[in-house]
């Protein structure tokens, strides 16, 4: 088994190995993943911290040895930088950006140095304050980042910055948590989950207050959350529907690995997750 750990600003994770492959998530520097199998240009990888799997290219692929990896695994405490884009200083004297919720490890494996902020694990009170931060950031399916991000990716990064880890997909992140029947039961902080004409959940958004939701549909902005779904501010129409369910027990996991992010969940009929630190 080899090792590697994202080196640069971003790293698109595809479905098959192409460069005209479906981007499926992204990594972020500084995270950290295992190489499943090389091939000639490619390498099928399985991120640590949400085990998603897909194919990078070997041209970004900078390896670690296991010993690193494992205390990269066995970190409790990590930081995340709290800025739109801040700049590493490398060993050559250059600089490389990186992008709000990057991972910086503490122990300067790749020997670059940070002197950016840092996000403090918050806790689901500063879930929604963390989540404006991508406020107007373009939708882009498997994106994580305030330059393109998907629904899934707004709540799993939003978590990640506070020290929680959510997987990767909308069904995936909905068998998470514990559920509630009623929106007046929520918090802001929560997860709401929205399903396709399939009855399939294919979207998710963060709670606020007043019966407000921040999702990525578009962009991420803000609309009104009511007993049917999303109701769209701008088209005056509710875009998403809205899940329903009695209960959903599980605790949400901290840094530790998750099951494949390609697994398909079991249908629920699901309305509201709260997810506990």
């Amino acid at each position: 088994m080899q090792y590697g750990i994202c080196h640069l600003s971003i790293i698109p994770v595809r479905l098959v190995a192409a460069a005209t492959s479906e981007m499926i998530t992204q990594l972020l520097y500084g995270e950290h993943y295992k190489i499943l199998e090389q091939r000639k240009h490619w390498s099928k990888v399985r991120l640590a911290f949400d085990s998603c799997e897909g194919w990078v290219d070997n041209n970004q692929i900078t390896f670690i040895e296991k010993e690193p990896y494992i205390d990269l695994e066995n970190t409790e405490q990590r930081n995340h930088s709290s800025e739109l884009v801040s700049y590493l200083e490398c060993q050559n004297n250059r600089f490389t950006p990186i992008l709000l919720g990057s991972t910086i490890p503490n122990n300067n494996l790749l020997g670059h140095r940070f002197d950016g902020g840092t996000t403090k694990n918050g806790g689901k009170e500063n879930l929604v304050n963390t989540a404006l931060y991508y406020l107007n950031s373009p939708s882009l399916s498997g994106g994580r980042t305030p330059f393109g991000i998907d629904s899934s990716g707004l709540s799993q990064m939003v978590y990640k910055m506070n020290g929680a880890v959510l997987k990767r997909t909308p069904n995936e992140q909905a068998l998470q948590g514990e559920s509630l029947s009623f929106i007046e039961e929520s918090e802001p902080g929560d997860l709401a989950f929205f399903d396709d004409v399939d009855g399939d959940i294919d979207h998710v958004g963060i709670i606020m207050r007043d019966n407000h939701i921040i999702h990525a549909n578009g962009k991420v902005k803000i609309d009104r959350l009511n007993h049917t779904g999303v109701f769209d501010n701008g088209s005056r129409a509710n875009t998403h529907k809205l899940r329903v369910k009695n209960y959903l027990g599980a605790e949400p996991p901290k840094y530790q690995n998750q099951d494949r992010c390609a697994a398909r969940a079991k249908k629920l009929d699901l309305f509201i997750l709260v997810l506990g630190f």
